[in-house]
C-alpha cells in the first residue's frame, strides 16, 4: 500500500510516499524557517499564505522523487490537528481535492500520533508495549502505547513545552531562531556551571519548564551570565536531565519492551545521547530529520490507520487543539 501524506500543521509544507507504512519513497519539505526568522517566531496569517504557494508544487516534488503516478497511490493522509487552523486547512483542503479527483480513500491523522510513527521508518520495527516521550514545540508528552491506536496519557508538561522553552531562552540569551538548534549547537562550546531548577514534580509523570525559563530571564536581567556558550548547555542539562529522569523511571514503572523519541526537540543531540548511555532498554529515534515535521510520518501513520479500516468523508474538519485518543474513541 502506498500513501500519499501531506503536512502542514505550522510552517513546513511537507509530502512524502511511504510504502507499507515502513519504507520512506520520498519525504519532501518546503520549509518556511528563513521566513518567519525575522519575526523571531511563526507568524499564522504568513505561514497559511505560505501553504498556498507551496503546496501543489511540493506535492509534485514527492511524487517526482518517488517515480511514482497518482495511479499507483492507494490512499491519502493528512494532519487534521493540533496546529494553526490556517495552515491545517491548506494540507486538508489538498488532500481533499486529491482524493476526490483520484478518487482515493483518505484519512485525517493526529500530529502528535504521527511523531510518534516517525519510529517506524527506521530499519527496526518498534515493539510493543512502548514508552513515547514526544517533546516539541509544543507538546511534551510521556505515553504508554500498548498496541496500535491504543494509547494511556502518563505525563505532559503543565506549561511550556519542552521546545517552547528552548525558543524563549534562546531568544533571552541572543542565540536566534528556532531555538532548539541554537541551544544545542551554543552547548556544545559550553559547560554547564550555571545553577538551574529542575522541576521533579515528585509523584507525576508531568513536566515544567517555566520556572527554569525564569531562571535563565533573570539570571539575564541581573548581568549574570558572561557567556552565552555555558548559558546554553546549563540549561539544556536542565531540560534533558528531567526528560530522561522521568521517561526512563515511567519504562520501569510499567515494564515496557522498548522506548521511542520523537519531535523536534528529539533531534538534540544531548538527549539522543543521554537517552541512549542511561537506559536499560533498547531505544528508538527517528534520524533527526524525521524528528522535525515532515509528511513522511503522517504516511506511515496512515498507513496503520487505514489497515485498522478508518476512512474519513469529505466533511471532515480540522482540529487545531486535538488531543492524542485512543482507536476505539476516535471521532
Amino acid at each position: 500500500m502506498r500513501v500519499l501524506g501531506i503536512e502542514s500543521s505550522c510552517d513546513e509544507t511537507a509530502c512524502a510516499i511511504v510504502e507499507n507504512g515502513r519504507h520512506l519513497l520520498a519525504n519532501e519539505v518546503a520549509s518556511q524557517i528563513e521566513l518567519h526568522a525575522r519575526y523571531g517566531g511563526v507568524v499564522p496569517e504568513v505561514a497559511s499564505r505560505q501553504h498556498l504557494l507551496a503546496i501543489i508544487p511540493t506535492v509534485r516534488q514527492a511524487l517526482d522523487k518517488a517515480s511514482t503516478n497518482w495511479q499507483d497511490l492507494d490512499a491519502i493522509a493528512v494532519t487534521r490537528g493540533p496546529g494553526l487552523a490556517g495552515s491545517l486547512l491548506v494540507g486538508v483542503s489538498m488532500a481533499k481535492a486529491l482524493a476526490l479527483a483520484w478518487e482515493k480513500p483518505f484519512v485525517g491523522i493526529d500530529h502528535l500520533e504521527a511523531h510518534i510513527y516517525a519510529n517506524w521508518l527506521g530499519e527496526a520495527e518498534p515493539e510493543f508495549p512502548l514508552l513515547c516521550l514526544i517533546v516539541s514545540g509544543g507538546h511534551t508528552d510521556l505515553i504508554l502505547m500498548q498496541d496500535h491506536g491504543n494509547y494511556i496519557p502518563l505525563g505532559h508538561t503543565r506549561d511550556d513545552a519542552a521546545g517552547e522553552a528552548f525558543d524563549k531562552a534562546a531568544r533571552i540569551l541572543g542565540l536566534g531562531y528556532p531555538g532548539g538548534p541554537a541551544i544545542d549547537r551554543a552547548a556544545r562550546t559550553g559547560t554547564s556551571v550555571l545553577s538551574l531548577p529542575r522541576a521533579w514534580l515528585p509523584g507525576s509523570y508531568d513536566f515544567s519548564f517555566s520556572g527554569l525559563k525564569t531562571s535563565i530571564y533573570r539570571l539575564a536581567e541581573d548581568d549574570k551570565i558572561t557567556s552565552a556558550s555555558d548559558a546554553a548547555a546549563s540549561f539544556q542539562e536542565a531540560v534533558v536531565e528531567v526528560l530522561v529522569g522521568k521517561t526512563l523511571a515511567a519504562a520501569r514503572e510499567h515494564r515496557v519492551h522498548q522506548i521511542l523519541i520523537s519531535g523536534g526537540v528529539a533531534a538534540n543531540s544531548c538527549l539522543r545521547a543521554r537517552l541512549a548511555q542511561e537506559s536499560p532498554l533498547p531505544v528508538i529515534m527517528p534520524p533527526p530529520i524525521l524528528c522535525t515535521d515532515n509528511a513522511a510520518m503522517v504516511a506511515a501513520c496512515g498507513y496503520f490507520r487505514l489497515r485498522q479500516g478508518a476512512i474519513d468523508n469529505f466533511d471532515m474538519d480540522v482540529i487545531p487543539d486535538l488531543e492524542l485518543i485512543c482507536a476505539e474513541n476516535r471521532r
